[in-house]
């Protein structure tokens, strides 16, 4: 068998990072002093890490981020903000995902819940969770849509199984009854299961009266406040003007 002929099967098996060094390894004789050994294994190390860094690629592009630019190192402590360096540190290493907790980010308008949510979900992926990012007023459009095209269950499922689901705009306004008690079914489902990010300008006192009937908005604090860690964002001034961003919501 000819080197070529080598060449040519990994590159069908898709070991195309192995294929590359190969060629590479053939045309230059300056590791010919390494054992057979060693360079095999420096062949499955960069096919290894290859595939790893496209699935962490694919993660991240599937979760539909935001700001997938979001990072934890870049994080502002400053500006009045009060934020938990040590909490969000923790939170970081992905432990709630793990133990099936919550996060809620609480702060005003351009305080940067968007970002940190974003940087805790960018986080995630590096850890190979499957992590979705939604507007709440897009996931309950999305639900409505496959409700009349006959998919809500399917739907449903599939929001359910996302070891993180970043939800924004949490309950910015007020539910209808249909709404409330899809979101519900939602938070039931993922409930001990999965983990949510809620990112809200209000306290969860608040968010009952938005749900709307008693029972059902007791029903969804329920299973989200209690196992929930919370990071409230006290900021003197506004991250959007900050970095020089203060227009760009406004044309997205």
């Amino acid at each position: 068998m000819n080197n070529e002929t080598t060449l040519n099967k990994l590159i069908e098996m898709h070991f195309t990072a192995m294929a590359d060094v190969l060629r590479i390894q053939l045309q230059d004789n300056s590791q010919d002093h390494l054992s057979f050994e060693e360079r095999l294994g420096y062949l499955v190390d960069v096919e290894y890490i290859s595939r790893k860094n496209n699935r962490l690629h694919r993660l991240i592009q599937r979760a539909a981020f935001d700001q997938p630019q979001a990072n934890i190192a870049d994080i502002n402590y400053t500006s009045g903000r009060k934020l938990d360096k040590s909490l969000i540190h923790r939170m970081s290493t992905g432990e709630y995902i793990a133990d099936a907790h919550n996060i809620i980010i609480m702060g005003a308008t351009g305080t940067g819940k968007s970002y940190l949510a974003c940087a805790f979900g960018v986080e995630a992926c590096k850890q190979y969770y499957t992590v979705k990012y939604l507007r709440l007023p897009d996931l309950l459009a999305d639900i409505n849509t496959a409700r009349g095209l006959g998919t809500y269950k399917k739907l449903m499922s599939s929001y359910s199984k996302y070891k993180l689901l970043i939800l924004d705009e949490w309950l910015l306004t007020s539910l209808t009854d249909t709404e409330a008690k899809d979101l519900f079914e939602l938070i039931h489902a993922r409930h001990k299961r999965t983990s949510t990010i809620f990112c809200s300008q209000f306290s969860p006192q608040g968010w009952h009266k938005k749900i709307g009937e008693a029972t059902l908005a007791d029903a969804i604090l329920d299973r989200i406040v209690h196992d929930s860690y919370t990071i409230e964002i006290q900021a003197d001034a506004n991250m959007r003007e900050v970095y020089g961003l203060k227009n760009i919501k406004a044309t997205k």
